[in-house]
Order: structure tokens, then sequence, then C-alpha cells
């Protein structure tokens, strides 16, 4: 599925995608001299594998593979180019592949100089340092599209034994970004800090922090999949204020109803008011898809289970993105909905915790007969969950610090089960970090114990107030409706300490909305 708001115009051309502003029937390329915005470029690509990542071949046969898929990014530059795209961004794994051994991923790593130490052109000076092809032909690409150009690579960097952190075999291997100008210099590099179960690579003694400047769009931070869920280098990055773009390459294997890619991409736009360059990796079989140009009021992406082909979105993207309005400067207060939102928020200054209903004098009642409460895993959590029944209700549960509260109507009643669930402790499965979350979500089926499962179709509609007392400022919208379909959130933000997500005229059957916190000093 490939969408931006639903209102995309799209221009197919072979397996890739023009999308450029939700409201034209036509795509235009922006003009390189307008002023407000610039053109930018994900590609989601089917990288050709080696067929034994666990066996070890020569630095020969691994540059046979890798320019294959180093082809096909060539491929995609030129059609790029010829769109007007300023910087394009390509995927984590897409040019080595993954599942390697630390032995048998060597002959597929580059020699990485600092970029800080070292002013270099690879395209220009390809003989300078030893084992540095890939390098050279990324830096060439540039050159030739004319655009900045940010990919992912292995690289190695040799140590030595007074070195502490020095591995047994004298060398560092990094999961490696790097960043190329339009004139093929090499501006910089990141290696990744929160790897992701990749035995092959080793951490950075000291976390990278990589700003880049561009003539175009000013500044742009850069991280690497699993680092999106993590303070450092993320949300450290994003306290500088003139970041308003990031470039995030990944190989994120979806898992819903809370962390496919689309989702979480989307969601740390909102949460940050920036812009984001999401470029995954696409293998249907492992889980892999979901690409985008995200900002917080609109997002271009791709999500496609199906097709087997890499994908290009390329889309016209805002220099100084506009956030999403807030309670503070809501326009629409006297609406009935929110107005009851605002009145059960300042008339319930204490409820009981082990109660599923809220009831509070001079608020609207909820319903006398009260939810049961039930558990059931979500994203392999323990979740604390009450089920959503009628047209309209006002629902609460808790667990721990943490309570979750649902305000609702449905135009009409769908033979689905929806519930309310929370969740507010470590999760330690597939990584370990600490989560408070709020989820209204469809259920696989109609039993409770399918609360949680993972499912991309839906046709129960919403009109909704979502909201929770955090004790964190971190927290991620995520707003998913059937089809893989991202909505933007018609609010999202804080009142009365409490961090609240609104939703009106879903365009399709809801999936999950949730208030997704993280406190990353419980990790």
């Amino acid at each position: 599925m490939s969408g931006a708001s639903h209102q995309l115009a799209l221009f197919l051309c072979g397996c890739y995608v023009v999308a450029l502003g939700v409201h034209t029937t036509e795509p235009r390329v922006a003009d390189h001299h307008e002023a407000e915005h610039y053109v930018a470029a994900v590609y989601e690509h089917q990288s050709i594998l080696t067929p034994d990542p666990l066996a070890v071949m020569s630095r020969k046969q691994a540059l046979q593979l890798m320019n294959q898929n180093l082809d096909i990014y060539e491929q995609q530059v030129m059609i790029a180019a010829q769109k007007g795209v300023q910087i394009i961004v390509f995927p984590e794994d897409g040019i080595h592949g993954f599942n390697f051994t630390r032995t048998s991923v060597y002959p597929f790593l580059d020699f990485m100089p600092s970029p800080r130490l070292v002013r270099w052109n690879p395209c220009l000076e390809p003989h300078r340092f030893n084992d540095t092809e890939v390098l050279q032909r990324l830096s060439c690409m540039a050159i030739k599209g004319d655009m900045f150009l940010v990919a992912n690579l292995g690289t190695k960097q040799p140590c030595h034994s007074n070195d502490p952190g020095c591995p047994n075999d004298r060398r560092y291997q990094f999961n490696t970004n790097v960043v190329f100008s339009n004139n093929g210099t090499l501006v910089d590099r990141y290696r990744k800090h929160n790897l992701y179960f990749e035995a092959a690579f080793d951490t950075p003694l000291k976390v990278d922090h990589v700003i880049f400047d561009t003539p175009f769009a000013g500044k742009f931070g850069i991280f690497t999949c699993f680092d999106i869920l993590f303070f450092d280098p993320a949300i450290r990055l994003l306290r500088d204020s003139e970041v308003k773009h990031v470039v995030y390459p990944t190989a994120w294997m979806n898992q819903l109803p809370l962390l496919a890619a689309i989702q979480i991409q989307r969601a740390f736009a909102i949460a940050f008011g920036i812009n984001l360059l999401a470029a995954n990796i696409h293998h249907s079989s492992l889980g892999m898809t979901g690409s985008g140009i995200h900002s917080p009021l609109k997002s271009f992406w791709h999500h496609d289970m199906e097709d087997s082909r890499g994908h290009l979105i390329i889309a016209q993207v805002a220099k100084n993105p506009l956030g999403l309005t807030g309670t503070e400067n809501a326009t629409d207060k006297m609406d009935p909905s929110h107005s009851k939102f605002l009145e059960l928020l300042a008339g319930d200054p204490y409820c009981e915790k082990d109660a599923q209903e809220v009831h509070c004098d001079g608020a609207t009642k909820g319903n006398m007969n009260a939810p049961p409460t039930f558990h059931s895993e979500m994203m392999y959590d323990n979740f604390t969950l009450v089920p959503v029944w009628g047209k309209e209700g006002y629902l609460r549960v808790c667990a721990n610090g943490l309570c979750c509260y649902l305000l609702y109507q449905r135009p009409t009643l769908s033979n689905e089960l929806y519930a309310l669930g929370v969740f507010d402790g470590l999760h330690t499965v597939h990584g370990t970090y600490y989560v408070q979350a709020c989820a209204l979500v469809k259920c696989g089926g109609l039993g409770f114990d399918t609360c949680g499962q993972e499912i991309t179709e839906a046709t129960g509609r919403f009109e909704f107030h979502l909201w929770g007392n955090f004790s964190t400022s971190y927290i991620f919208p995520l707003l998913l409706t059937s089809g893989m379909t991202l909505e933007t959130p018609d609010q999202f933000g804080w009142e009365n300490d409490h961090s609240f997500l609104r939703k009106r005229g879903l365009s399709s059957g809801l999936v999950t909305a949730a208030l997704y916190g993280r406190l990353y000093e419980r990790d």
C-alpha cells in the first residue's frame, strides 16, 4: 500500500512512484529555486543476498554481489535525478545483506576514514585508501545524480592492542551510514549504536551524534533502524532546534499492532515536529517493508507485502515543517466531544485505581455496568484491557501507575471486537526498554485472547479522544487504519498533565490508535 493521507496523486513508471502533494491531481516536480520546499527521495530496496551469509567468500566475490545492488542504486539515482531530487536515502543492509558472522561479513567491509579528520572525495581520489570500492561507487553516484546521497554499508577500522576496546581480531566492524554531497565528497558517517542482534558488528565506544548541513534545507540528523526507540542518538540529536530533518536507513521487521515500520516513522515525525526520510529494506517473506517521507501533517509511504520489487518515493518536502494543532491553540474547543473531554479532565481529580469505569461528580458518567478487565499478550507484553462495547462510551483501564482513558462514539457498530489496553513496564523481548502505552486496538477475533494479534484489515469507525497520565514527555502517537493506511491525528498534545490524541472522520476501519511512551531512564 502506498499513500499520502489517501489523497496522494501517484505517478507509476515501472516500479517507482513519484508523490508530490496531497491535493494535486497530476504530479509535478518542485523547481530547485522554490523557497519553501526541497525534493527528497527514499528507495525501498529488494536486495540481492548472498545464498549463505555464514560462508566466507573472497573480497572479489563480495564485491560482485554488492555491485549488483549498487547497479540498482545507480538506476534509482538517475530516475530521481530526472525528477529534480536533491537528496536520496537508501536502506540499511541494502548493499551487503544481513545475518552474517563477524568473520563472514569481513570481505564485505570497506575501510572508513573519519570524515571529520580527512576530507576525501572517493570518486575523484579512488586510490587514496584501499578497500573502498563501495564508497567510490556511492560517491560517483552522488556526482552523477547531482544530489546528496545517504547509504548504509559495513565498514572496518583497524585498532591496536593498547586500545582497551579493541576486539581480539584487531579491528572494529561497524554498521555505518554515509552521507555524500552532490559533488561526491564524503560529508559524514554515522556508526549504528543500538545494534539489533548484529553479531557481525561492534558498538562504537562513544555514540556518534551526527548532524550534517545542506544548501537546500539546512541541518539534517541521521541514525539507523533500532536507534529510533532509544534516547541516544535519536532524541539527543533533536535537542538541536535547527535540526528539522532526519535521514533514516532501516531494515525493520514489522510487528503490529504497535510497531509497524510506517507507524513508528510517522509517529516520530509527529512527536518531534520534523521531516523523517525513511528507507526500509524490502523482503516481504521476513515482514520487512515500509518506507516513507513523513512530516507532521502528511506522509508519502509505501508498504507492500505482496510485490517483490523495490519502490522509489519522491516527494516535495517543506524546509520548515508545520506541527499538529495542540490543545493550547485549538480553534474548535466548542466541539461537543472536545468539550466533554475537557470537562472530564477538569472534573476528575481522583479515581479509584482498580475501577474500569470512571465515575466523577460533575462529569459525564460512564456506563454503570463496567466491562470486565482481562489480560492478553500484545507485542510480547502483558497488557491489561477492557472491551470497547456499544456505540459510545467512556472507559478507563490502569496498570501500575498508568491510567488510560477513552471517550468514543461509533457511527455504526461492526461485528468486530475492539479493546482499550494499557502497559506500564519493561519490555524484554527482542530488546530491553521501558514502555508506557495506551492502545485502542482491533482484536484478531471475537475472543478476548485475540486482542493484541497482528491484523491489517478493519471496518470499525471511531471518533475518539484517547489520553493517559504518562510519566514521560516522550510520547509517540500511532494511528493506523485498514489496509496499512496512515492517518493524521486531529490533535495531539497535553492537557492537565495528560497526553492526548484526538481523531474524527477516519478514512477506513480503525486498526490501532495508541500513545506509545518511552521512559528512557528506566531502560
